[in-house]
């Protein structure tokens, strides 16, 4: 089973807010997933992101593959550099 980190869709018409969502690839973008890893709002000020670390790094080290859009909101908060030096103590 191929698993993704990506953003499921939550929120009202006009007003986006995303879960970031571990879950087999072949599931359709809302429909069902593995696991909850964060929020992520775009309305808010400054992009409002929540991510519980220790599990993206778990899911990571799995070999779940993050989308664009996800790997770029990691980036943000510093997780992929983290797991990037972790792969490379390994």
């Amino acid at each position: 089973m191929a698993v993704k980190l990506r953003l499921k869709r939550m929120g009202a018409k006009q007003k986006p807010f995303y879960r970031i969502v571990a879950s087999d690839s072949r599931s359709p973008r809302d429909g069902r997933f593995i696991e909850t890893l964060g929020t992520y709002d775009p309305i808010k000020g400054s992009e409002k992101v929540v991510i519980d670390e220790e599990k993206t790094l778990k899911w990571l080290n799995c070999g779940a593959e993050p989308t664009d859009t996800v790997r770029n909101i990691l980036s943000h908060q510093g997780i992929m550099k983290k797991y990037t030096e972790l792969k490379k103590e390994k």
